[in-house]
């Protein structure tokens, strides 16, 4: 997105199971990566109820990082974006930490400032589960110093909860999703 001119590229946030984030657009994973064909994962597929609905499939918060590395980005919806799946295969899941260094690496290479606008999926899920997002996010923007109203981070979320706990951790501007 960045090298086709993107002023801000959006990366979703959800945890593994050591709280490390990644960028995933949901934490069910057999949609957007090639678990289903990997054996050695087949018994951690599951159901479990998100946001109210039962949903059957893999979950990032059932992996490590180290195994989630060795799963590889397919295309969601083959069907409706068939060009994209010129890509399955070729890239593993980034992780928000990874998503922060490339971006200063993209400014420096660009010397145009790219911009990050972070969505928290699914956090009261999250938190139910002892892995909180806000926390997880703030610590990292600390790290970086990116945790200002002046940083290239806009957080968002459509979680007002999400929202309030950013705003006690961060200065960031913060955006509600509201549909």
């Amino acid at each position: 997105a960045a090298r086709w001119g993107a002023d801000y590229v959006v990366p979703d946030l959800v945890s593994t199971k050591a709280q490390l984030l990644v960028c995933r657009h949901e934490p069910e994973i057999g949609g957007t990566t090639d678990v289903a064909t990997r054996p050695e994962f087949a018994g951690r597929k599951r159901t479990v109820v998100l946001d109210g609905v039962p949903v059957t499939g893999w979950f990032t918060h059932d992996f490590t990082l180290a195994e989630l590395k060795t799963l590889r980005a397919v295309e969601r919806i083959p069907a409706n974006r068939p060009h994209n799946t010129l890509y399955d295969g070729r890239w593993e899941i980034p992780t928000f930490e990874e998503v922060l260094r490339w971006q200063d690496e993209q400014t420096r290479k660009r010397g145009k400032q790219v911009w990050i606008y972070p969505e928290t999926k699914h956090p009261t899920y999250f938190r139910k589960l002892g892995l909180g997002l806000e926390e997880r996010v703030a610590k990292l923007l600390h790290k970086y110093g990116k945790d200002k109203r002046t940083s290239p981070v806009i957080l968002q979320s459509f979680e007002p909860t999400s929202i309030q706990r950013l705003n006690k951790l961060v200065d960031n501007p913060l955006v509600v999703l509201l549909s």
